[in-house]
Protein backbone atom coordinates (compact mmCIF):
# COMPACT_ATOMS: atom_id res chain seq x y z
CA UNK A 1 0.00 0.00 0.00
CA UNK A 2 2.94 2.55 0.68
CA UNK A 3 4.42 2.47 -2.96
CA UNK A 4 0.78 3.27 -4.14
CA UNK A 5 0.32 6.05 -2.38
CA UNK A 6 4.14 7.21 -3.05
CA UNK A 7 3.08 6.65 -7.01
CA UNK A 8 0.10 8.91 -6.33
CA UNK A 9 1.99 11.04 -4.57
CA UNK A 10 4.57 11.59 -7.48
CA UNK A 11 1.29 11.61 -9.94
CA UNK A 12 0.15 14.76 -8.13
CA UNK A 13 3.56 16.69 -8.62
CA UNK A 14 4.00 15.78 -12.16
CA UNK A 15 0.58 17.23 -12.78
CA UNK A 16 1.44 20.37 -10.47
CA UNK A 17 4.89 20.55 -12.56
CA UNK A 18 3.36 20.36 -15.98
CA UNK A 19 1.06 23.16 -15.16
CA UNK A 20 4.07 25.15 -13.57
CA UNK A 21 6.07 24.82 -17.17
CA UNK A 22 2.88 25.69 -19.01
CA UNK A 23 2.16 29.11 -17.15
CA UNK A 24 6.40 29.65 -17.29
CA UNK A 25 5.61 29.05 -21.07
CA UNK A 26 3.19 31.91 -21.01
CA UNK A 27 5.50 33.90 -18.72
CA UNK A 28 8.85 33.98 -20.29
CA UNK A 29 8.57 35.98 -22.89
CA UNK A 30 7.13 38.71 -20.92
CA UNK A 31 10.05 39.12 -18.83
CA UNK A 32 12.09 38.70 -22.14
CA UNK A 33 10.59 41.56 -23.38
CA UNK A 34 10.92 44.02 -20.11
CA UNK A 35 14.78 43.25 -20.03
CA UNK A 36 16.60 45.94 -20.77
CA UNK A 37 20.28 43.61 -20.63
CA UNK A 38 20.35 41.87 -24.19
CA UNK A 39 21.83 38.86 -22.09
CA UNK A 40 19.22 38.73 -19.69
CA UNK A 41 17.00 38.97 -22.88
CA UNK A 42 19.00 35.99 -24.35
CA UNK A 43 18.89 33.83 -21.54
CA UNK A 44 15.03 34.28 -20.69
CA UNK A 45 14.49 33.40 -24.64
CA UNK A 46 17.05 30.07 -24.38
CA UNK A 47 15.13 29.34 -21.33
CA UNK A 48 11.68 29.57 -23.26
CA UNK A 49 12.81 27.00 -25.67
CA UNK A 50 14.38 25.00 -22.57
CA UNK A 51 10.74 25.00 -20.29
CA UNK A 52 8.82 23.95 -23.96
CA UNK A 53 11.23 20.57 -23.99
CA UNK A 54 10.39 20.28 -20.37
CA UNK A 55 6.65 20.40 -21.02
CA UNK A 56 7.30 17.56 -24.11
CA UNK A 57 9.32 15.66 -21.20
CA UNK A 58 6.71 15.35 -19.19
CA UNK A 59 4.18 15.11 -21.63
CA UNK A 60 6.42 11.98 -22.52
CA UNK A 61 6.07 10.58 -19.01
CA UNK A 62 2.69 10.65 -18.46
CA UNK A 63 1.92 8.95 -21.83
CA UNK A 64 4.38 6.12 -20.70
CA UNK A 65 2.10 5.82 -17.30
CA UNK A 66 -0.86 5.85 -19.43
CA UNK A 67 -1.93 9.27 -17.39
CA UNK A 68 -3.28 12.17 -18.59
CA UNK A 69 -0.66 15.73 -17.41
CA UNK A 70 -4.28 18.04 -17.00
CA UNK A 71 -6.01 18.58 -13.64
CA UNK A 72 -4.18 20.46 -11.26
CA UNK A 73 -3.19 24.19 -10.73
CA UNK A 74 0.49 24.94 -9.60
CA UNK A 75 -0.68 27.73 -7.15
CA UNK A 76 3.15 28.38 -6.32
CA UNK A 77 4.43 28.74 -9.75
CA UNK A 78 1.16 31.53 -10.07
CA UNK A 79 1.97 33.32 -7.17
CA UNK A 80 5.74 33.88 -7.85
CA UNK A 81 4.25 34.66 -11.73
CA UNK A 82 2.02 37.25 -10.54
CA UNK A 83 5.15 38.74 -8.67
CA UNK A 84 7.22 38.68 -11.47
CA UNK A 85 4.14 40.47 -13.31
CA UNK A 86 3.51 43.26 -10.56
CA UNK A 87 7.54 43.74 -10.50
CA UNK A 88 7.54 44.03 -14.01
CA UNK A 89 4.79 46.68 -13.88
CA UNK A 90 6.78 49.02 -11.28
CA UNK A 91 8.22 52.05 -12.36
CA UNK A 92 11.81 51.33 -11.65
CA UNK A 93 14.41 52.31 -13.79
CA UNK A 94 15.57 50.05 -16.13
CA UNK A 95 19.05 48.22 -14.34
CA UNK A 96 17.46 48.08 -11.20
CA UNK A 97 14.13 46.43 -13.03
CA UNK A 98 16.72 43.65 -14.56
CA UNK A 99 18.29 43.14 -10.94
CA UNK A 100 14.32 42.68 -9.99
CA UNK A 101 13.98 40.08 -12.75
CA UNK A 102 16.97 38.37 -12.27
CA UNK A 103 15.76 37.66 -8.62
CA UNK A 104 12.01 37.03 -9.69
CA UNK A 105 13.43 34.18 -12.20
CA UNK A 106 15.41 32.97 -9.55
CA UNK A 107 13.09 32.14 -7.01
CA UNK A 108 11.38 30.58 -10.01
CA UNK A 109 14.14 28.04 -11.05
CA UNK A 110 14.94 27.47 -6.90
CA UNK A 111 11.06 25.72 -6.81
CA UNK A 112 11.60 24.41 -10.07
CA UNK A 113 14.70 22.96 -8.92
CA UNK A 114 13.10 21.60 -5.27
CA UNK A 115 10.35 19.73 -7.67
CA UNK A 116 12.18 18.20 -10.08
CA UNK A 117 15.07 17.31 -7.16
CA UNK A 118 11.79 15.76 -5.24
CA UNK A 119 9.92 13.95 -8.62
CA UNK A 120 13.27 12.47 -9.45
CA UNK A 121 13.76 10.81 -6.43
CA UNK A 122 10.57 9.28 -6.02
CA UNK A 123 10.53 8.16 -9.67
CA UNK A 124 13.88 6.62 -8.97
CA UNK A 125 12.06 4.84 -5.32
CA UNK A 126 9.10 3.42 -7.76
CA UNK A 127 11.64 2.09 -10.34
CA UNK A 128 11.25 4.47 -13.30
CA UNK A 129 14.21 4.75 -14.14
CA UNK A 130 13.65 5.96 -17.53
CA UNK A 131 11.46 8.54 -15.98
CA UNK A 132 13.80 9.82 -13.53
CA UNK A 133 16.58 9.98 -16.18
CA UNK A 134 14.24 12.44 -18.11
CA UNK A 135 13.73 14.44 -14.74
CA UNK A 136 17.30 14.33 -14.00
CA UNK A 137 17.66 16.17 -17.59
CA UNK A 138 15.43 18.88 -16.57
CA UNK A 139 16.90 19.49 -13.21
CA UNK A 140 20.36 19.72 -14.60
CA UNK A 141 19.03 22.52 -17.06
CA UNK A 142 16.84 24.47 -14.13
CA UNK A 143 20.44 24.74 -12.19
CA UNK A 144 22.75 25.39 -15.14
CA UNK A 145 19.44 28.89 -15.65
CA UNK A 146 19.71 29.66 -12.05
CA UNK A 147 23.87 29.46 -12.62
CA UNK A 148 23.23 31.69 -15.65
CA UNK A 149 21.36 34.30 -13.87
CA UNK A 150 23.97 34.62 -10.81
CA UNK A 151 26.35 35.33 -13.98
CA UNK A 152 24.06 37.76 -15.59
CA UNK A 153 23.70 39.48 -11.89
CA UNK A 154 27.22 40.11 -11.33
CA UNK A 155 27.15 42.65 -14.11
CA UNK A 156 23.52 44.07 -14.36
CA UNK A 157 22.95 44.23 -10.25
CA UNK A 158 26.89 46.32 -9.99
CA UNK A 159 24.86 48.63 -12.85
CA UNK A 160 21.93 48.70 -10.63
CA UNK A 161 23.63 50.25 -7.73
CA UNK A 162 25.81 52.47 -10.09
CA UNK A 163 22.66 53.91 -11.71
CA UNK A 164 21.31 54.44 -7.72
CA UNK A 165 24.25 56.32 -6.68
CA UNK A 166 24.54 58.70 -9.89
CA UNK A 167 20.73 59.25 -9.03
CA UNK A 168 21.71 60.55 -5.53
CA UNK A 169 24.12 62.39 -6.84
CA UNK A 170 22.39 64.36 -8.91
CA UNK A 171 19.42 64.72 -6.80
CA UNK A 172 22.12 66.15 -3.94
CA UNK A 173 23.47 68.79 -6.67
CA UNK A 174 19.85 69.61 -7.47
CA UNK A 175 19.47 70.39 -3.62
CA UNK A 176 22.64 72.45 -3.76
CA UNK A 177 21.35 74.42 -6.62
CA UNK A 178 18.19 75.31 -5.11
CA UNK A 179 19.87 76.26 -1.53
CA UNK A 180 22.23 78.61 -3.55
CA UNK A 181 19.14 80.01 -5.69
CA UNK A 182 17.31 80.80 -2.11
CA UNK A 183 20.62 82.62 -0.77
CA UNK A 184 20.91 84.88 -3.87
CA UNK A 185 17.05 85.46 -3.89
CA UNK A 186 17.67 86.22 -0.21
CA UNK A 187 20.43 88.66 -1.31
CA UNK A 188 18.86 90.07 -3.74
CA UNK A 189 16.13 91.43 -1.20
Amino acid sequence: MPQDSLRELYMDELRDLYNAETQLVKALPKMAKAASNQQLRQAFEEHLRQTSGHVTRLEQIFEELGEKPSGKKCVAMEGLVKEGSELIGDDYPQPVLDAGIIGAAQRVEHYEIAAYGTVRSFAELLGESQQASLLEETLNEEKEADEKLTQISEVVNPAAAEGEAEQETRMEMAGQGQRKAKTKSKRAA
